[in-house]
Protein backbone atom coordinates (compact mmCIF):
# COMPACT_ATOMS: atom_id res chain seq x y z
CA UNK A 1 0.00 0.00 0.00
CA UNK A 2 2.80 2.41 0.84
CA UNK A 3 4.28 2.42 -2.69
CA UNK A 4 0.85 3.38 -4.02
CA UNK A 5 0.47 6.13 -1.42
CA UNK A 6 3.88 7.55 -2.28
CA UNK A 7 3.13 7.35 -6.00
CA UNK A 8 -0.21 9.14 -5.48
CA UNK A 9 1.66 12.41 -4.90
CA UNK A 10 2.51 12.30 -8.61
CA UNK A 11 -1.22 12.55 -9.39
CA UNK A 12 -1.38 16.21 -8.31
CA UNK A 13 1.72 16.94 -10.43
CA UNK A 14 0.03 15.30 -13.41
CA UNK A 15 -3.16 17.33 -12.89
CA UNK A 16 -1.09 20.54 -12.77
CA UNK A 17 0.86 19.53 -15.86
CA UNK A 18 -2.35 19.01 -17.83
CA UNK A 19 -4.32 22.03 -16.55
CA UNK A 20 -1.71 24.79 -16.12
CA UNK A 21 -1.40 25.59 -19.87
CA UNK A 22 -5.08 26.62 -19.81
CA UNK A 23 -4.64 29.12 -16.94
CA UNK A 24 -3.93 32.78 -17.78
CA UNK A 25 -0.59 34.35 -16.89
CA UNK A 26 -0.42 36.59 -13.84
CA UNK A 27 -1.48 40.17 -14.74
CA UNK A 28 1.35 41.63 -12.63
CA UNK A 29 3.87 39.39 -14.40
CA UNK A 30 2.59 40.44 -17.82
CA UNK A 31 2.70 44.15 -16.96
CA UNK A 32 5.83 44.33 -14.79
CA UNK A 33 8.07 41.70 -16.34
CA UNK A 34 6.83 41.67 -19.93
CA UNK A 35 5.60 45.27 -20.19
CA UNK A 36 2.55 44.06 -22.14
CA UNK A 37 -0.44 46.11 -20.95
CA UNK A 38 -2.88 44.63 -23.48
CA UNK A 39 -2.08 41.05 -22.40
CA UNK A 40 -2.40 42.21 -18.77
CA UNK A 41 -5.90 43.60 -19.44
CA UNK A 42 -6.87 40.37 -21.21
CA UNK A 43 -5.64 38.26 -18.27
CA UNK A 44 -7.55 40.48 -15.80
CA UNK A 45 -10.76 40.10 -17.82
CA UNK A 46 -10.27 36.34 -17.92
CA UNK A 47 -9.72 36.18 -14.15
CA UNK A 48 -12.27 38.75 -12.92
CA UNK A 49 -14.69 39.10 -15.80
CA UNK A 50 -15.65 42.10 -17.91
CA UNK A 51 -15.63 45.55 -16.36
CA UNK A 52 -13.43 48.53 -15.60
CA UNK A 53 -10.23 47.24 -14.02
CA UNK A 54 -8.18 50.42 -14.36
CA UNK A 55 -7.73 50.66 -10.56
CA UNK A 56 -6.04 47.22 -10.49
CA UNK A 57 -3.79 48.19 -13.41
CA UNK A 58 -2.86 51.45 -11.62
CA UNK A 59 -1.92 49.43 -8.52
CA UNK A 60 0.31 47.16 -10.62
CA UNK A 61 1.94 50.23 -12.21
CA UNK A 62 2.63 51.66 -8.73
CA UNK A 63 4.19 48.33 -7.76
CA UNK A 64 6.32 48.46 -10.92
CA UNK A 65 7.50 51.97 -10.02
CA UNK A 66 8.32 50.91 -6.47
CA UNK A 67 10.30 47.92 -7.73
CA UNK A 68 12.24 50.09 -10.18
CA UNK A 69 13.35 52.40 -7.36
CA UNK A 70 14.36 49.51 -5.08
CA UNK A 71 17.95 48.32 -5.24
CA UNK A 72 18.48 44.56 -5.41
CA UNK A 73 20.90 43.46 -2.68
CA UNK A 74 23.23 40.49 -2.63
CA UNK A 75 23.28 38.13 0.37
CA UNK A 76 26.34 39.76 1.98
CA UNK A 77 24.85 43.22 1.44
CA UNK A 78 21.65 42.12 3.18
CA UNK A 79 23.69 40.84 6.15
CA UNK A 80 25.68 44.11 6.36
CA UNK A 81 22.69 46.42 5.91
CA UNK A 82 21.85 47.83 9.37
CA UNK A 83 18.26 48.79 8.45
CA UNK A 84 17.48 45.15 7.62
CA UNK A 85 19.17 43.63 10.65
CA UNK A 86 16.06 43.19 12.83
CA UNK A 87 14.07 41.67 9.98
CA UNK A 88 16.96 39.27 9.37
CA UNK A 89 17.11 38.31 13.06
CA UNK A 90 13.36 37.69 13.16
CA UNK A 91 13.47 35.56 10.01
CA UNK A 92 16.43 33.51 11.33
CA UNK A 93 14.68 33.00 14.68
CA UNK A 94 11.44 31.84 13.04
CA UNK A 95 13.28 29.44 10.70
CA UNK A 96 15.45 28.05 13.54
CA UNK A 97 12.51 27.48 15.88
CA UNK A 98 10.61 25.86 13.02
CA UNK A 99 13.40 23.31 12.59
CA UNK A 100 13.83 22.70 16.33
CA UNK A 101 10.15 22.71 17.38
CA UNK A 102 9.96 18.91 17.69
CA UNK A 103 7.75 17.96 14.74
CA UNK A 104 10.43 15.65 13.30
CA UNK A 105 10.78 13.87 16.65
CA UNK A 106 7.01 13.46 16.84
CA UNK A 107 6.90 11.87 13.40
CA UNK A 108 9.89 9.67 14.19
CA UNK A 109 8.63 8.34 17.54
CA UNK A 110 4.89 8.24 16.81
CA UNK A 111 5.15 4.66 15.48
CA UNK A 112 6.64 3.53 18.79
CA UNK A 113 3.95 5.37 20.78
CA UNK A 114 1.21 3.75 18.70
CA UNK A 115 2.84 0.35 19.16
CA UNK A 116 3.02 0.87 22.93
CA UNK A 117 -0.63 1.93 22.92
CA UNK A 118 -1.45 -1.62 21.78
CA UNK A 119 -2.67 -0.65 18.31
CA UNK A 120 -2.81 -3.55 15.89
CA UNK A 121 0.20 -3.70 13.59
CA UNK A 122 -1.91 -3.30 10.47
CA UNK A 123 -3.63 -0.21 11.92
CA UNK A 124 -0.46 1.73 12.80
CA UNK A 125 0.32 2.86 9.21
CA UNK A 126 -3.25 4.18 8.89
CA UNK A 127 -2.98 6.06 12.19
CA UNK A 128 0.31 7.54 10.96
CA UNK A 129 -1.48 8.52 7.77
CA UNK A 130 -4.08 10.22 9.96
CA UNK A 131 -1.32 12.39 11.46
CA UNK A 132 -0.33 13.57 7.99
CA UNK A 133 -3.97 14.26 7.16
CA UNK A 134 -4.30 16.29 10.38
CA UNK A 135 -1.32 18.43 9.37
CA UNK A 136 -2.77 18.95 5.90
CA UNK A 137 -6.20 19.98 7.22
CA UNK A 138 -4.75 22.25 9.91
CA UNK A 139 -2.57 23.97 7.28
CA UNK A 140 -5.71 24.68 5.26
CA UNK A 141 -7.38 26.01 8.42
CA UNK A 142 -4.32 28.23 9.04
CA UNK A 143 -4.81 29.95 5.69
CA UNK A 144 -8.24 31.13 6.86
CA UNK A 145 -7.12 32.04 10.40
CA UNK A 146 -4.07 34.08 9.36
CA UNK A 147 -6.19 36.83 7.80
CA UNK A 148 -8.32 37.10 10.90
CA UNK A 149 -5.72 36.90 13.69
CA UNK A 150 -2.42 37.73 11.97
CA UNK A 151 0.86 35.84 11.75
CA UNK A 152 2.18 36.98 15.13
CA UNK A 153 -0.78 35.63 17.12
CA UNK A 154 -0.63 32.28 15.31
CA UNK A 155 3.12 31.97 15.91
CA UNK A 156 2.93 32.81 19.62
CA UNK A 157 -0.19 30.73 20.17
CA UNK A 158 1.11 27.79 18.15
CA UNK A 159 4.45 27.61 19.94
CA UNK A 160 2.84 28.08 23.36
CA UNK A 161 0.37 25.26 22.77
CA UNK A 162 3.09 23.04 21.26
CA UNK A 163 5.30 23.55 24.34
CA UNK A 164 2.37 22.68 26.60
CA UNK A 165 1.58 19.55 24.60
CA UNK A 166 5.24 18.44 24.63
CA UNK A 167 5.38 18.90 28.42
CA UNK A 168 2.20 16.80 28.82
CA UNK A 169 3.52 14.22 26.35
CA UNK A 170 6.74 13.86 28.34
CA UNK A 171 4.65 13.26 31.45
CA UNK A 172 2.33 10.72 29.81
CA UNK A 173 5.23 8.79 28.26
CA UNK A 174 6.91 8.65 31.69
CA UNK A 175 3.73 7.35 33.35
CA UNK A 176 2.55 5.02 30.58
CA UNK A 177 3.71 1.89 32.44
CA UNK A 178 1.74 2.85 35.57
CA UNK A 179 -1.61 3.73 34.00
CA UNK A 180 -2.98 1.84 30.99
CA UNK A 181 -4.95 4.84 29.69
CA UNK A 182 -1.81 6.99 29.40
CA UNK A 183 -0.99 5.34 26.05
CA UNK A 184 -4.18 6.66 24.51
CA UNK A 185 -3.66 10.08 26.04
CA UNK A 186 -0.20 10.14 24.41
CA UNK A 187 -1.76 9.38 21.03
CA UNK A 188 -4.27 12.22 21.47
CA UNK A 189 -1.43 14.58 22.41
CA UNK A 190 0.51 13.63 19.26
CA UNK A 191 -2.48 14.52 17.11
CA UNK A 192 -2.95 17.79 19.02
CA UNK A 193 0.71 18.68 18.57
CA UNK A 194 0.46 18.19 14.80
CA UNK A 195 -2.72 20.30 14.65
CA UNK A 196 -1.09 23.14 16.63
CA UNK A 197 1.99 22.88 14.41
CA UNK A 198 -0.11 23.16 11.27
CA UNK A 199 -2.18 26.12 12.46
CA UNK A 200 0.74 27.94 14.09
CA UNK A 201 4.31 27.80 12.77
Amino acid sequence: LWPWLLASSGLSALVQLVTLPFFPDSPSYLLIQKGNEEACRKAIRKLWGEGDHQAEIDDIMKEKGAMASTKTLRVLEVIKERSLRWQLYIMMTVMTTLQLCGINAIYFYSFEVFHTAKFEEYLIPYVSLGIGLCECLSSILCSTLIDRFGRKVLLWGGYTLMCSVLALLTMTLSLQHRFFWMHYFSVILIFLFVVFYGTGP
